[in-house]
């Protein structure tokens, strides 16, 4: 079993729990080194950070960088970022400017098909109303008795060709990656699966063209254990990995209890032959020593 989540979301985005109330939650399970990767917002990682600190983890600065590749919605995970790097902070607020303007169209479709009130249902389970999106919108349907589950939402509502789906330009893929990189983090394609599975999701072919720019751009990872993943997907992405020289990384995109896949601390292992994720910093002599890992930091006490 893992002790490493690098995929996860608080308050701060479409989360349930608060940054510290998440760190604890993740410590409880036996998280060792936890990555807080909230929607296009950094303004938790302190919070968390703080929280791990007093639990004795390592913790990751991460974000989760909504992105448009072709007609593609994509998600791109920067790990082991530097919130204070400006080209980073100031294309998240950019992303997060262009929510509200959705949300409103979403609710405008939802009302086409009888369902009212949804932006102001939407909004009252976003603790940050800066970064209004779909799973608020799936709160509110299940809270007005419209599905079960926060799940069962995004099979019938909020995607595409169904009631509530609104497309939209998010941040370039090359912006992304270079916001990531440039603020000397690494960056990660999450959740591959959801690209590949989705209605109308890219083939194959795609998604090698799609893996050879990330890369030609910078990207240096993929999500290969991911609470969406079932176990032949674990098995497909990495091997995807192994083709493309890819890092390894590994989330359960926990949101909240009773609406994720996995909860964290519950992730299996790697497949054979995948290379973590985190052998990008652990190598790196210059990161910070906020982020080094603990039985270096310990070590480094010991020889002062």
């Amino acid at each position: 079993m893992l002790d490493y989540d690098l995929h996860c979301h608080s308050t701060v985005s479409d989360g349930l729990l608060s940054p510290t109330d998440l760190v604890a939650r993740a410590a409880e399970r036996g998280v060792k080194v936890l990555a807080l990767t909230d929607h296009d917002d950094i303004s938790g990682l302190a919070e968390a950070s703080a929280a791990a600190t007093q639990h004795g983890m390592q913790f990751i600065n991460g974000v989760e960088i909504s992105a448009t590749w072709r007609n593609y919605t994509l998600h791109i995970i920067g790990l082991h970022i530097d919130p204070a790097y400006k080209p980073l902070a100031e294309g998240l607020h950019n992303i997060r400017s262009g929510r509200g303007a959705r949300a409103q169209l979403m609710a405008d479709s939802l009302a086409k098909s009888g369902i009212s009130g949804a932006l102001e249902g939407a909004y009252q389970y976003a603790d940050n109303q800066g970064i209004i999106g779909r799973t608020h919108f799936a709160r509110f349907l299940v809270e007005k008795g419209y599905c079960k589950d926060v799940r069962s939402v995004f099979k019938n509502y909020l995607v595409k060709d169904k009631p509530g789906y609104v497309a939209h330009q998010w941040a370039s893929l090359p912006d992304a990656v270079s916001w990531i990189c440039g603020s000397g983090g690494v960056a990660v394609l999450a959740h591959p699966g959801r690209y590949t599975l989705a209605r109308k999701g890219m083939g194959q072919k795609t998604l090698r063209e799609l893996l050879r720019e990330f890369i030609d751009i910078g990207g240096q990872g993929i999500e290969v254990v991911c609470g969406s993943h079932t176990p032949e997907q674990y098995a497909e992405f990495a091997r995807y990995a192994n083709e493309f020289n890819l890092l390894a990384s590994c989330g359960s995109d926990f949101h909240g209890p009773g609406e994720s896949y996995r909860d964290l601390g519950r992730l299996p292992d790697f497949p054979l032959d995948c290379r973590p994720v985190w052998l990008a910093w652990e190598a790196d002599p210059s990161m910070s020593s906020e982020t080094k890992p603990i039985k270096q930091r310990e070590a480094e006490r010991v020889n002062r």
